[in-house]
């Protein structure tokens, strides 16, 4: 546990340049003390211990507004920063080195049995507010735009925008910049203005014609 605390404190120093000292991420960082609740919950879980994992996870959510179900298979070096309103459901598996950012929902998509819950790869990055739902794998070193909704497969190295999610860019080789929210593509945005200038087109085109033919009829 004390090396867990440790690691926590290193990835807290890692990601958030706001943070300044061991005192405060250990007293004032939510995030933090859910992974670590978290931690203790599923290894209780895994013990076949009945209810007290449960309650464990419910003290945690009312004390931090981040919900893990005891069941989530988390990795190392696991940061919610902020973390207000993170959902993580129970079948949900997480990799090394993942960060998400507040309002992040890992969910389902119904009762299905079994696994119903994403699977995020090494270093993926989840920006705030994206829901990523049901049985699907995000792929190493991906990364999920803001408010993205995020319901099929995502390869390796890519980064997803849009409801629904859509790839906007892959790589072949590791991506190491951060996950720039103001610098994401928009394709939907793009779409329209394609298609504002193509309406514009063929009225130009449409007025070309309507003037040849008058000309024509005089």
């Amino acid at each position: 546990m004390f090396g867990a605390i440790r690691e926590q404190i290193e990835t807290v120093f890692r990601e958030d340049p706001a943070a300044k000292s061991v005192v405060e991420i250990l007293l004032c960082y939510p995030g933090v003390h859910a992974v670590l609740l978290h931690r203790l919950a599923h290894r209780l879980y895994d013990a076949g211990i009945p209810l007290i994992p449960r309650l464990i996870s419910q003290f945690s959510r009312l004390i931090t507004g981040i919900e893990i179900h005891p069941g989530a298979t988390i990795g190392r070096r696991f940061f919610i920063d902020h973390g207000m309103g993170v959902v993580i459901g129970q079948t949900a598996e997480i990799g090394d080195d993942v960060l998400i950012y507040q309002g992040v929902t890992l969910g389902g998509t119904g009762k299905d049995q079994g696994k119903r819950h994403p699977t995020l790869g090494n270093n993926v990055v989840v920006g705030t507010g994206a829901k990523v739902l049901g049985n699907i794998f995000i792929g190493n070193h991906a990364k999920i735009g803001a408010g993205s909704v995020v319901v099929h497969n995502v390869p390796d190295h890519s980064t997803v925008v849009g409801v629904p999610g859509r790839v906007v860019r892959s790589r072949g080789v590791v991506a190491e910049e951060q996950l720039e929210h103001g610098k994401l593509p928009d394709p939907e945005g793009q779409a329209m203005a394609d298609l504002t200038a193509r309406i514009e087109q063929l009225e130009f085109q449409l007025k070309e014609a309507l003037r040849e033919a008058r000309v024509n009829q005089r």
